[in-house]
């Protein structure tokens, strides 16, 4: 892992694409298999977001505020990447994941490892992607300091 200067510039929102969860059992799961399969059809050193989030509302650490993630290129240096487990092409996360991704961005700011002038993106705004999928990115258009 490479440490990263904080606070950063950027939050980028992703979805996993993969299954939601909706217990901390599935979603603990979920976060292994997330993990193993970008250690090792990846070969990084580690998951490439800095958190997921899961629709049990509770928000699991993957690379942390203070490592360089791999979640966006160009823009890992200077950014926290918190993905929402599931897929929200056609569907939101829940209620619980949302108020988890919006109170993990205030932690982040009030801890000092995000700008309080951060920029907050969708995936797609930094990488040729549909990531966070076309329902969830139209609902954090909406969201405090959105920029395209």
């Amino acid at each position: 892992r490479t440490a990263m200067t904080t606070p950063v510039t950027y939050v980028i929102i992703h979805h996993t694409a993969g299954a939601a969860c909706s217990s901390q059992s599935s979603c603990i799961t979920q976060v292994k298999n997330i993990q193993n399969y970008h250690m090792n059809s990846n070969t990084w050193c580690d998951v490439g977001y800095s958190f997921l989030v899961g629709e049990d509302g509770n928000v699991y650490e993957g690379r942390g505020w203070t490592s360089v993630g791999a979640h966006a290129p160009n823009y890992n240096s200077d950014s926290i990447g918190i993905s929402v487990m599931g897929t929200f092409t056609n569907i939101n996360p829940n209620t619980a994941a949302q108020n988890a991704v919006k109170n993990l961005i205030s932690c982040g700011v009030t801890k000092g490892y995000i700008k309080s002038a951060y920029i907050l993106k969708g995936h797609r705004n930094v990488s040729a992607t549909e990531c966070p999928g076309n329902t969830f990115y139209n609902t954090i258009k909406t969201w405090p300091r959105f920029q395209a």
